[in-house]
Order: structure tokens, then C-alpha cells, then sequence
């Protein structure tokens, strides 16, 4: 037997170190590209990156983790431009309270921790999302490293580069999604219980991780086998953040009412500050049908299409049988964001988190030669930068 070529073993450690930093790779280089054009557009639209990425509820974030919900600049104004100490709570603490944390534990500036957080979230969600790609039907690693080119080139991928809550949500919920997979539901909970205090989008994740632990402990329970206690732990604690946090921001907010009157004060607060509530979509529909007719926005038009494509995905993918806790989610983020009449021009954003949606594609995808794949993530790639640059530069409203 001939001996091996010299220097094998350091290829393959090189190889071996290429394979485990891909998805960190892929989701960096496809979100880089994004920030590189929003580098592009800023300098002749009279700003600049740092200014756009801090923007908006980013400041709120910001804001909270300096001085937490007591003393958050007094410059932070709800929609109406109005303020109320009970005005801050409309914003979940789970980021600022990391970004704060990062910043008292470190030299960094609260601005460069609650970007360093939003990173790495970043890829933390990316690893999750090549787990997710590699247990599906007809997954394979590939479908995995194509989903996180996909869910980093969202229409408004944008913001998981932003000082926004997304990139940390995004992560939790992949990574509770992967142990649901996995039927780890003592994980799966807890993850969900986490989730639930960063972002209300969490209520799908619930939905989702308690109705997977209920049919598996049923199933459990069909077959006479061991105890369902661990699905039944993850049931019990897939809940605990959401509402834990809804409950004691209620009390703030309706002060010496009962429990159930108080889990409604986060609602009431999002509805007088920033006109948000649940009407079944008839605001969306009134948006989308004023935005085809005669909108010359390329952020609204854009939007209605986003939003469309999401209602085709999810079709898609119940056709494709994607596996149904996935598909749960995915669906509950967009109800969500569908039935909420709050700001139209944020649907884009809030839809973000539906990264299930983005499997079909990806199983599709992967079926393709790579150079076909590779020419389609880059398009995807290059628009959804524009696009999310378009609406930080040129948008003169929130996003």
C-alpha cells in the first residue's frame, strides 16, 4: 500500500473546518452583500449605515438596554409621538435585556452589543436551519445550507443585521423547531419558553411546540409505552415566557385588575400607541387592494407581493407534506401577521420569522444543477439587499 500524500491530513482538517463554518459562512457572506449595497444607497440619500441600521424600534431596543423600562430616554415616542411610563412595555425585553447584559459584561458600547447579539443570533439561527434542512422529508445538508441562503436573502433580511429583535427570535425558534424534530421536548420548551420573551410572533412557536408535545404524548399514550411526561414537560413549559411576560407587563399597565383583565394590557397598550390589533385581515386587505390599484411605492407594492408569495408558499409547502409542526408555525406567523392592522409597512419584517415557509423552496432548489442554485441565491441574494436598503434610505416611514 503506497503511503499517504503529503499534507493530506491538513486538508482534510482544512475540509473537515469548511464543512462546520459553512453555515455561518453562507448566512455572513449572503447578509454582507446586503449590508454592502445598504453602503451603496446611504451616502446619496443623506445618511448613513450605522443611522439606518439603529433605526426606529432599533432605538427603542437600544433605549431599553441602557436604561431598561424606568428610564429609556424620554426622546422615545410611540406612533402618536406620545409617552407614558407605560409606553416601553410594548417592546418585548428578551434583546435589550441581552444587548444590556453584553454591554455591562464587556468594553463594548450598547450600539456595537446589541449588533454583536444580532450576529450572532444570526448564526445561531443558520446552524439551526441546516439541522431543520437535514431532518425533513427528502432533506439532505444541502437544503439545509440553501435554506439559510434563503432566509438570509429574506425580502427584508435587512433587519437581522438591524438592532432589531428578529435575528435573536429567529434563532430560539429554529433551534426549538430543531429539538421539536427530534422529539427532545424538554428542549423544544424550553427554547420556546425564551422565544416567548423576545418578540409576540412567539405565540405561533407555542402553537406550534404544544400541539407537536400533545400529539406525541397522545401517541405515547395510544401505544402504552413509557410515561409522557417529557412531552408533556415541553407542553407545560413552551408557554411560560409569552404569557409570564404578557401577565407582568399587564400589571403595569392595568394595575389592580384581575389576572385574565391584565394579560389583555399589552394589547391595549400596542392598539392606543401604535393602532395595532387582530381584525381578521380586513386592514390588509384594504392595504393590499389600495396598494395594486394606485400606490407608486416600491416598498408597498413590494410588500403586497411578499405577502402573496407567503400565501403560495404555505400551499406549497402543505402539498410538498412538509412536516407539519413547520408548517404550524410558519402558517401562525403569517395569521399574525395578516389579521394585524397595525402598520402596513411592516408586514415585510414580521414575516420574517416564517423561515418554514422557505422550505419548499429549498427542497426545490436542491434538485437543481449548482450552478443554477448558485445564479438564483445570488439574484435573491442582490434583490432582497435592494430592497431592504430601499426601505431604510428612501422610506421615510417606519419599518
Amino acid at each position: 500500500m503506497s503511503p499517504a500524500p503529503a499534507g493530506t491530513p491538513r486538508r482534510d482538517r482544512t475540509s473537515q473546518a469548511l464543512l462546520a463554518f459553512m453555515p455561518a459562512l453562507v448566512y455572513l457572506v449572503v447578509r454582507h452583500i446586503g449590508v454592502l449595497i445598504l453602503v451603496l444607497l446611504a451616502g446619496p440619500n443623506n445618511t448613513t449605515v450605522h443611522r439606518s441600521l439603529t433605526a426606529w424600534d432599533g432605538q427603542w431596543y437600544l433605549g431599553i438596554a441602557t436604561g431598561g423600562y424606568t428610564d429609556a430616554p424620554d426622546w422615545l415616542l410611540d406612533a402618536h409621538g406620545e409617552r407614558t411610563a407605560q409606553t416601553p412595555l410594548a417592546f418585548f425585553p428578551g434583546y435589550p435585556t441581552l444587548t444590556g447584559w453584553l454591554a455591562d459584561l464587556t468594553w463594548l458600547s450598547v450600539d456595537t452589543a446589541a449588533f454583536v447579539v444580532s450576529i450572532l443570533a444570526g448564526i445561531a439561527a443558520a446552524y439551526a436551519l441546516v439541522h431543520i434542512g437535514m431532518l425533513i422529508r427528502g432533506g439532505s445538508r444541502r437544503v439545509g445550507l440553501i435554506l439559510v441562503a434563503l432566509f438570509a436573502a429574506s425580502p427584508m433580511g435587512v433587519v437581522l443585521s438591524m438592532t432589531y429583535s428578529e435575528a435573536l427570535f429567529c434563532a430560539l425558534a429554529a433551534w426549538s423547531l430543531v429539538f421539536v424534530l427530534r422529539r427532545q421536548w424538554v428542549w423544544a420548551g424550553v427554547l420556546c419558553a425564551l422565544a416567548g420573551l423576545v418578540r409576540p410572533s412567539g405565540l405561533a412557536l407555542v402553537l406550534a411546540v404544544g400541539a407537536a408535545a400533545f400529539a406525541c404524548a397522545m401517541e405515547l399514550r395510544r401505544r402504552g409505552g413509557r410515561p409522557a411526561l417529557r412531552p408533556l414537560a415541553g407542553l407545560l413549559l413552551a408557554p411560560v415566557g409569552l404569557v409570564g411576560y404578557l401577565w407582568w407587563a399587564g400589571a403595569q399597565i392595568r394595575q389592580g385588575q384581575g389576572v385574565l383583565t391584565q394579560l389583555g394590557g399589552w394589547s391595549e397598550l400596542q392598539q392606543q400607541g401604535w393602532n395595532s390589533a387582530f381584525d381578521g385581515g380586513a386592514a390588509t386587505l384594504r392595504f393590499t387592494g389600495e396598494a395594486i390599484a394606485r400606490s407608486e411605492s416600491v416598498h408597498e407594492v413590494g410588500t403586497v407581493m411578499v405577502l402573496l408569495a407567503a400565501v403560495v408558499l404555505v400551499v406549497v409547502g402543505f402539498v410538498r407534506r412538509v412536516e407539519w409542526p413547520l408548517m404550524m408555525y410558519g402558517l401562525g406567523v403569517l395569521v399574525m401577521d395578516l389579521g394585524s392592522n397595525g402598520l402596513m409597512n411592516s408586514k415585510a419584517r414580521l414575516l420574517l420569522p416564517a423561515f418554514t415557509l422557505l422550505i419548499p423552496v429549498a427542497l426545490g432548489l436542491a434538485k437543481r444543477k449548482p450552478a443554477t442554485t448558485l445564479v438564483v441565491l445570488a439574484a435573491v441574494t442582490v434583490v432582497s439587499g435592494w430592497f431592504g436598503a430601499h426601505a431604510l434610505v428612501t422610506w421615510p416611514y417606519a419599518i
